[in-house]
């Protein structure tokens, strides 16, 4: 069965889950390539970009083969490797995009929900279908309501019923494009985020984590220590004064904030 396949161009890192004949369904090895791919890149690689082969779907979720003959120990233990995957996602110094393709349901509904940014095809279908099989939507879910409110949310998962990115409004989807301009859409966003430095970016990320878990007291806390640390980076330093410098040009004070 095909694996995952990962292509590095320049600063991104592109993924592929390779499987169309079934929707781009994952197996529990299909897992563990995704994290390793996630979890093995070096400092050249500032971006990590999620796909699906063919037109047809993003990905599908899990194998429904996955779920046959589970108990309550093996049932842990799928789950706990889906959080490992989703988990990685979300810690990855580089950015995360998912290029959605097509249907995205699932845990690849939760990994869209567990990137920075999300480009879709118009009209793409997601959802979390799992109530439907008598599981519970878990792990990464959990975010879905700071997308679409708790109420959605909450009818979203108890029905388990699909919809498109269109339907799910504004917050959802950073862009949604004709097929044909996924790509190009996609490298313009990342572009635009990549331009600042990686220090910036992997401090910001990691404080979007520290937004996730604790409360504003702490969230604070936390932001004053990684505001100092960026700063023992000298690409910070240059990053001020070209900033500086291209506000300047424009006939605008240096002095004005950010």
């Amino acid at each position: 069965m095909a694996v995952p396949r990962v292509v590095d161009d320049a600063a991104i890192r592109w993924i592929t889950i390779d499987r169309p004949e079934a929707a781009n369904a994952l197996t529990l090895d299909d897992l563990r390539h995704l994290t390793a791919a996630v979890r093995e890149i070096d400092a050249t690689t500032r971006a990590i970009v999620f796909t699906g082969a063919g037109d047809r779907a993003f990905c599908a979720g899990m194998h429904l083969d996955t779920f046959r003959g589970l108990d309550p120990a093996s049932a842990r233990g799928v789950i706990t490797q889906v959080g490992e995957f989703l988990a990685a996602v979300r810690l990855s110094p580089a950015v995360t995009a998912v290029m959605l393709n097509g249907a995205c349901l699932g845990v690849a509904f939760e990994l869209a929900l567990a990137c920075d940014l999300r480009v879709a095809r118009a009209g793409a279908m997601v959802g979390l279908p799992e109530v439907k099989l008598g599981i519970p939507s878990v792990v990464d879910a959990a975010l879905l309501p700071a997308y679409v409110g708790l109420s959605r949310a909450r009818e979203m998962i108890l029905t388990g019923d699909s919809v498109t990115v269109e339907e799910l409004g504004p917050s959802f989807a950073n862009r949604i494009v004709a097929a044909a301009d996924l790509r190009a859409s996609t490298e313009q966003l990342l572009a635009s985020v990549l331009r600042h430095t990686p220090t910036v970016i992997a401090a910001q990320k990691s404080l979007f984590e520290t937004w996730l878990n604790t409360g504003i007291a702490d969230s604070v806390t936390t932001s004053i220590e990684v505001f100092g640390d960026v700063f023992a980076d000298p690409a910070t330093t240059d990053a001020v004064e070209s900033y500086r410098t291209n506000r300047r040009r424009a006939n605008q004070s240096p002095a004005d904030g950010a």
